[in-house]
């Protein structure tokens, strides 16, 4: 059984509860603009004392605000129930193949359970990708209509932030591989009970996961380092070159942040593809 199967099996369920996830995201990523207007004309009105009517600003951020928090609101209300049946059918569906094919019965538990990762990550990896795909390229088309040239340098950016995350998804994906072997063994040790052999099992599990910790720390501190400096470039730009009004101000950093937080899921969202990947090799004979 692949991920893909999974998907296919379940497409409207998936499908679902991404709208949710993506109403929540694109309602995020044009707020700042919504809001840098609703500033602007606020300053007009209290500081420059013009006649200018902040009321239609105002209504239009609540309403967009409000799209964000009832995406976020739905996608959290319905992935729980949703992605819990499905675990329950996938984990029984490997249970009856490994049956069929006379497993152990060691192998038969410990292949269900790895199965879980199938479910945390459409749950929480796929929402998580969603999220950077729209804060990513709906940032730097949002940057696109204040001044391309900061539009650019995000872009630029990207290309060493996918370089670091190939070769971090390369060196995972063997420690990945560590991982499953030995979780495969667990029902197996636990059924001999010794004590001995227990604390080997758990002592094997922590090589690799210190192993895949470094990467993902090494990983997080290029790409934060990279950040920082396209940050001041793209602030300078912003404020000494182009001298924009406090609400494009506010809705630009706003966008910089949003590009550079999207980041800090990268090095799970890798980890989680890696494991998915090594999965997918290991169950592909579990047909759904």
């Amino acid at each position: 059984m692949t991920i893909i199967q999974v998907v296919k099996r379940f497409k409207y369920s998936i499908a679902f509860v991404l709208s949710f996830v993506l109403l929540e995201n694109i309602a995020w990523i044009i707020e700042p603009t919504f809001f840098g207007n609703l500033l602007d004309a606020l300053i007009d009105k209290f500081y420059d004392h013009e006649k200018v009517n902040y009321a239609l600003p105002l209504l239009i951020w609540i309403f967009v605000y409000l799209l964000n928090v009832l995406g976020g609101t739905l996608h959290r209300l319905y992935s729980g129930k949703i992605y819990a049946k499905m675990y329950a059918d996938i984990a029984t569906t490997v249970i009856i193949y490994s049956k069929d094919k006379n497993h152990p019965v060691s192998k038969m538990f410990a292949r269900a359970e790895l199965a879980k990762e199938y479910i945390v990550f459409l749950k929480e990896r796929l929402p998580e990708v969603t999220w950077q795909f729209c804060a990513t390229f709906g940032a730097v088309t949002a940057l696109f209509f204040y001044d391309w040239r900061i539009a650019v340098v995000a872009i630029i950016v990207i290309i060493p932030v996918a370089f670091i995350n190939n070769i971090y998804r390369r060196n995972v994906i063997t420690l990945q591989k560590e991982i499953h072997d030995t979780r495969e063994e667990q029902y197996k040790i636990f059924e001999v009970g010794n004590t001995m052999s227990i604390q080997h099992f758990y002592h094997n599990m922590v090589i690799p996961q210190t192993k895949i910790a470094r990467w993902s720390s090494l990983d997080y501190l290029l790409i934060k380092v990279l950040l920082m400096i396209i940050f001041i470039v793209i602030l300078f730009i912003a404020v000494d070159v182009d001298k924009f009004s406090t609400g494009k101000i506010y809705a630009i950093v706003s966008y910089i942040w949003t590009f550079i937080a999207s980041t800090d899921y990268l090095p799970g969202l890798m980890e989680s593809l890696t494991a998915v990947r090594e999965l997918n090799s290991r169950l592909k004979e579990e047909e759904v």
